[in-house]
């Protein structure tokens, strides 16, 4: 009988939550302050990314999480794998945003960079299937 760390299980869900609840709160707080109480010169549109950033991993983070229960691979997701798609996540948005800045954004370019994106995940998650890890089941 083998037993799992718990490296290579999903986590359970109330620190997800938590974190969740963490992320998309400082993300919106700070959003809110940021357009209060700023004008719009360049350290606070890179602190409005951040903020963008943290906001939509925080909301992005039980989806994804449900999407990993739904749909469970081999080897399963682990917290590591749950923080970078959700930091995917934030930095597309990042991205959608930057580019709308700079009036050069389309439909196109939109599916485009979230094709790219979710392709970069896929080689990630392939490279950490690949991974030879010797199975240590006792065979006494």
């Amino acid at each position: 009988m083998t037993q799992e760390s718990s490296e290579t299980q999903i986590p359970a869900f109330l620190p997800v939550l938590i974190t969740s609840i963490f992320l998309a709160a400082v993300g919106l707080v700070g959003l809110v302050i940021l357009v209060l109480m700023t004008v719009p010169t360049l350290g606070p549109r890179w602190l409005l990314y951040f903020l963008v950033t943290l906001l939509f991993s925080g909301l992005a983070l039980p989806a994804i999480y449900y999407l990993h229960l739904r749909f469970p691979s081999n080897p399963p997701a682990t917290a590591r794998v749950l923080i970078r798609e959700t930091l995917w996540v934030g930095i597309y948005v990042d991205l959608i945003l930057w580019l709308q800045f700079g009036r050069v954004l389309n439909f196109a370019l939109a599916i485009f960079i979230a094709l790219g994106l979710i392709f970069i995940e896929i080689l990630i998650r392939w490279r950490e299937r690949s991974r030879f890890s010797p199975d240590h089941s006792s065979d006494d």
